[in-house]
């Protein structure tokens, strides 16, 4: 009895240990079973996932491009999806190998996401960060029934099974499907027990996924903080001040007041070697592009009026030989091959050019939107540092200087590098476009150089020939000189008014009558210094060379104002014979000046004074009522003396007359010349 009692409990005990060992192995083989169930919904829909993003490329993007709907904005639409097929494919046709290892499997798929992690957070990135755009596309074409039409057309004859009542059922599946990797994962990780070596790997790529998807999250917020900040509003003055306010005008003072401290030393700057490497070569590559920018215009602009046939706009007397053939070349070069280049140059040249300028705009605008983000970072880490605390937007403030720098610094050298590259083949590009320009019209040049008489000579049989006829021109063109100046009369002085006439007296008694000189056209003075005459004033010369030693402007005085004229609009003033006897008795009584300027000899006798009438009178041709007391009134009619043929500033709309013994300002065109009409029984004195 007392055998069969100590046999019950161990029979009882060996039940217990059966019974739990029968739930471990069913345990095991649930999981095991749940296991392999996750791991073919892994890749069963993976393969879905693969061949819904073939439909949507083959087929719906394929058929909408076909109907080349305008204003149908496809690649905003699908954005980089080729790209995650391309990834996707690939990553199908690894999880499919893994089912050929059975005891292998869970190992491998661990290893193919982390082989993939790299591949997926690019292509994703770009697509999630696009996506929002291609919601609001979608939403404004539904807005529209003429493409809503189209659209769903289309659908309905590439996809009817899937019942899509337009195309964001499509453009969502990537967002959904690199947010469920994770989740896939972790019902597998789920199903793995502890112990093996395979809850490990399953562990390390669920983390690498969720990683993927947080950068993928953060990537997206960074974006929108560009978009947010890279746009260079154009706003007017008004718009300006409608967005001041007290808020607005509290921050602006704060960051400038930062600025100064950090330029005075008083408070330190926040030092970032990286970035302010990266923002000094993007700062270089803006100004390269601005500065070719501006070659490239001004080099067309130059090159087309260099070969613009200017001398030959009039036709020539000679019909045949050497310049008839020159005006052809010249011609065609810029009719023909010139305007063949700037079409080239603009293609491939200046619209890239031009684009790439555009390019520049928004990190230009988050370049500097960094420095106020980081001088309001700045305040309020120092406040923080203080108080222990900030408030909910100082958080977001500094998040956002976060975001900037990040996006900058993350974004910048590949930015650089692609402008710099493209820098490279636009200057390629230039450089093999002007050598065919030079070839062409090297083409041209041979071309009628071969039916011009010495087009076969040898070169230097032909410069001596040059030279020979060079020379033979030159004695010509010499002997024509000196027979022309034996022939040319002395040159005439002009007219002048009583006006003139009194300003000369004054000329020739301060500076001598071989100084003076008359001005042969309008002279417009446009440099500090420079004089503003009239064609036929009288000026005496100063200096004949400039304060800069250029001999092309004089120094002159116009009888009050001095300043620089060009010396190639003066030539000598040989009084006239009616001027001689008033010149001379105006030196003869001048004192002291009669001294160092009287061209008389001093036992001379004295000349008679001859009467001087001019020919022309000047009159109001209009009455004019004074308005000020510069201003002088006048009758239409009224003989006037014009004192100066301008203002003080030098201006000829105004001149300064003088009648019935006033003077004072009046309209220049107010102002006539008249001939002078002799009364009866009057004559010159003899």
């Amino acid at each position: 009895m007392a055998g069969t009692h100590a046999e019950e409990p161990l029979a009882e005990d060996t039940a217990d240990h059966d019974a739990h060992i029968y739930e471990e192995v069913m345990l095991c083989e649930r999981m095991e079973h749940s296991q392999r169930l996750a791991v073919e919904e892994l890749i069963t829909t993976e393969a879905s996932y693969v061949h819904n993003l073939q439909l949507c490329l083959s087929d719906i993007r394929a058929h909408l491009q076909k109907k080349q709907l305008p204003g149908l904005d496809l690649e905003g639409l699908f954005s980089n999806i080729d790209d995650i097929l391309h990834v996707s494919r690939r990553f199908l046709r690894g999880l499919q190998d893994t089912a050929t290892r059975e005891h292998e499997q869970l190992l491998s798929i661990s290893t193919l996401f982390q082989e993939f992690k790299e591949e997926m957070e690019m292509v994703y990135k770009i697509y999630c960060a696009s996506y929002e755009h291609a919601l609001l596309l979608v939403e404004s074409y539904r807005k529209d029934p003429r493409l809503q039409e189209e659209i769903m057309e289309t659908l309905t004859t590439t996809v009817p099974h899937t019942s899509a009542s337009d195309l964001s059922f499509f453009l969502v599946m990537p967002v959904q499907r690199v947010t469920k990797y994770p989740l896939l994962l972790g019902k597998i990780l789920e199903n793995t027990p502890a112990s093996t070596s395979n809850h490990a790997a399953l562990a390390a790529a669920v983390r690498a996924m969720t990683q993927v998807n947080a950068n993928i999250n953060e990537y997206k917020r960074r974006q929108e903080v560009a978009t947010k900040y890279n746009k260079a509003e154009q706003l007017t003055l008004r718009d300006r001040f409608a967005r001041l306010n007290t808020h607005s005008i509290a921050k602006k003072t704060t960051r400038l007041s930062r600025l100064l401290m950090h330029e005075a030393g008083i408070v330190a700057k926040t030092e970032d070697k990286e970035y302010d490497d990266l923002e000094e070569k993007f700062q270089s590559v803006a100004s390269s592009v601005a500065a070719l920018k501006e070659n490239v215009a001004s080099y067309l602009k130059h090159l087309e009026a260099f070969l613009l046939p200017t001398p030959h706009k009039c036709e020539l007397q000679m019909e045949e030989g050497p310049a008839q053939q020159y005006r052809r070349l010249a011609e065609h070069l810029h009719c023909a091959v010139f305007p063949e280049f700037r079409r080239r140059l603009d293609r491939l040249v200046w619209q890239p050019l031009c684009s790439l300028a555009e390019m520049l705009v928004g990190p230009q605008q988050l370049v500097k939107k960094r420095l106020d983000k980081l001088l309001d970072y700045e305040e309020i880490q120092e406040r923080k540092s203080e108080t222990g605390s900030v408030t909910y937007d100082e958080e977001a403030a500094m998040n956002t200087y976060l975001a900037i720098n990040a996006l900058l610094v993350a974004e910048l050298p590949r930015f650089n590098q692609v402008a710099m590259q493209l820098l490279g083949q636009l200057l390629g590009s230039f450089c093999v476009l002007q050598q065919d320009l030079a070839a062409e019209v090297l083409h041209e040049a041979k071309k009628e150089l071969e039916q011009m008489p010495h087009g076969h000579m040898l070169l230097p049989a032909f410069w001596r020939m040059v030279e020979d006829t060079l020379q033979q021109s030159g004695v010509q063109l010499h002997t024509f000189i000196q027979a022309f100046e034996t022939v040319t009369p002395s040159p005439v002085p002009q007219p002048l008014n009583p006006a003139e006439e009194r300003k000369v007296l004054s000329l020739v008694s301060k500076h001598g009558p071989d100084k003076l000189y008359q001005v042969t056209s309008n002279i417009s003075g446009s440099k500090d210094m420079d004089l503003t005459l009239q064609r036929g004033q009288i000026v005496a010369l100063l200096q004949s060379v400039d304060t800069k030693g250029n001999k092309g402007r004089w120094l002159v005085d116009a009888g009050g104002p001095r300043g620089f004229v060009p010396a190639a609009k003066l030539q000598p003033y040989c009084l006239g014979q009616s001027q001689q006897p008033r010149m001379q008795m105006s030196a003869l009584e001048s004192g002291t000046e009669r001294r160092r300027h009287s061209y008389v000899s001093p036992e001379a006798p004295k000349p008679q004074v001859a009467t001087f009438t001019p020919a022309f009178q000047v009159v109001a041709g209009f009455s004019f009522t004074a308005r000020s007391p510069q201003e002088l009134s006048l009758q239409a009619g009224q003989p006037v003396v014009v004192l100066e043929p301008h203002d003080k500033k030098g201006s000829t709309e105004w001149s300064l007359v003088e009648a019935n013994g006033q003077r004072g300002y009046v309209p220049s065109s107010y102002l006539l010349t008249v001939p002078v009409q002799e009364p009866v029984g009057w004559s010159l004195p003899v």
